[in-house]
């Protein structure tokens, strides 16, 4: 569970901004999404695979520029 604790004579519009990029950082969403289908091991890991191979793709492609 997040906490976020207002401080005295802070704005409540700033104690919420801090809560959401609290909570963005904390990846809760994507889990909570990621969790509502099971997804084998080995498709996780065929992605991961994919991922890498297009990340290296495009740093090569943008570090000849």
């Amino acid at each position: 569970m997040l906490k976020i604790e207002v401080k005295d004579g802070e704005n409540i519009d700033r104690a919420i901004k801090r809560y959401k990029r609290k909570y963005r950082n904390v990846k809760q969403l994507q889990e909570i999404r990621e969790r509502k289908h099971y997804i084998k091991k080995s498709t996780k890991r065929r992605e991961q695979i994919k991922k890498a191979e297009y990340k290296e793709q495009y740093i090569r492609e943008h570090s000849e520029l």
